[in-house]
């Protein structure tokens, strides 16, 4: 699958305009707080019906807007037009016109994979980033996973609401049950898709950084293998859950981390590391995504050359994963010329506008 044109209207600063992007690789290129970034955003919120950024919708509008939407025409697809659009604070996605039941429909059709600074947060972050980052990688391959992620948050927000506001506590002798159940198939997954990752992401970062024995460590909450452990757990931590007014533990609190030979590596990493770490995460994320589906993903690589020298900037390219189309952002002083081939689209990005780089500066 590969997108074929980008229509906005009122998505941040970008103009409302179509844009042409039929090529394998595109290089957007301006200087920063142009648009660059705001376009690969509506690109990702054709796939996911989200920010990347972690905004609410509303906040996606352009200055003055309370609407906007984005809307891309597809190639190597079923489907040939995607349009996600905020009206009066109501979120619509429209699949070939019809009205998608469910946002998880987009994960088949178009999946995106974002490279941002933002990423760094899984390395250096909290530990409930980290979980972000890992469920997003299950979920882009295996739709009952998310659909057990959810079912376990509907249950946990159900619990904690009867631990925070007094409740009938019997109440809990019914969820904790189903909390139960949903989260030990989340931690079997979780536990194999780590193991599975780190048969992937280790090469990786050795063949890139020449470190080698880096994992991911998974560590659930949970010390329980069976229904009846993890009830007997719930049941002992009863107690201390009511007094502290939510649920204290559950795979919402699981904890990844990486290591080296066993022991914590991100803890002592250097900021290079760090950032490296934090690109190979990526890498490995479309890597199992095309193990897993038989599929390439399109690829929104935002400023992720910027800060490596030159050697792992050359390693990092030699392995990246194979994709349907890759969005590459550069600035204005960079090389990337060096990186352009035959047939590569070059756009420059000011203000919001989007010009073809062989033609006329006054024709967007």
């Amino acid at each position: 699958m590969a997108f074929k044109t980008l229509r906005t209207a009122s998505f941040r600063n970008l103009s409302d305009t179509e844009v042409d992007i039929r090529a394998k690789d595109i290089f957007l290129v301006g200087e920063n707080g142009q648009g660059k970034t705001n376009f690969l955003e509506a690109l990702y919120f054709c796939s996911y019906a989200a920010s990347f950024r972690g905004v609410r919708d509303g906040d996606v509008a352009c200055t003055g807007e309370k609407d906007f939407s984005a809307e891309v025409k597809l190639s190597g697809s079923l489907y040939e037009n995607i349009l996600v659009k905020f009206e009066k604070g109501k979120k619509i996605v429209l699949i070939d016109g019809k009205q998608a039941e469910d946002r998880k429909e987009l994960l088949e059709i178009s999946p995106c994979i974002v490279f941002c600074h933002e990423d760094m947060e899984f390395v250096a972050g909290t530990p409930e980033r980290r979980r972000w980052f890992f469920d997003q990688n299950q979920s882009l391959y295996d739709p009952v996973y998310l659909d057990d992620l959810r079912r376990y948050r509907k249950v946990l927000k159900s619990r904690n609401a009867v631990l925070r506001d007094g409740q009938d506590k019997s109440i809990l002798d019914a969820l904790d049950p189903q909390l139960a159940t949903y989260g030990l198939r989340l931690m079997e997954k979780r536990e194999e898709s780590a193991r599975r990752f780190s048969e992937t992401f280790g090469p990786l970062y050795e063949t890139v950084a020449g470190i080698g024995g880096i994992a991911v460590r998974y560590t659930p909450s949970w010390k329980a293998a069976t229904l009846g452990a993890a009830m007997a757990f719930l049941e002992e931590r009863r107690e201390a859950d009511l007094s502290a007014g939510i649920s204290l533990s559950g795979p919402h609190r699981d904890r990844y981390s990486f290591t080296r030979t066993g022991a914590d590596f991100s803890a002592k990493a250097s900021t290079g590391q760090r950032r490296l770490l934090a690109l190979l995460l990526r890498i490995a994320q479309a890597c199992r995504f095309s193990e897993m589906t038989g599929r390439n993903p399109v690829l929104l690589l935002d400023d992720v050359l910027l800060e490596l020298d030159p050697e792992k900037r050359r390693r990092l390219l030699e392995v990246m994963p194979g994709y349907d189309q890759a969005f590459y952002t550069f600035l204005p002083e960079e090389p990337y010329e060096r990186y352009r081939k035959s047939d590569t689209l070059v756009y420059t990005v000011q203000g919001g506008q989007v010009f073809d780089q062989n033609t006329d500066r006054g024709d967007p």
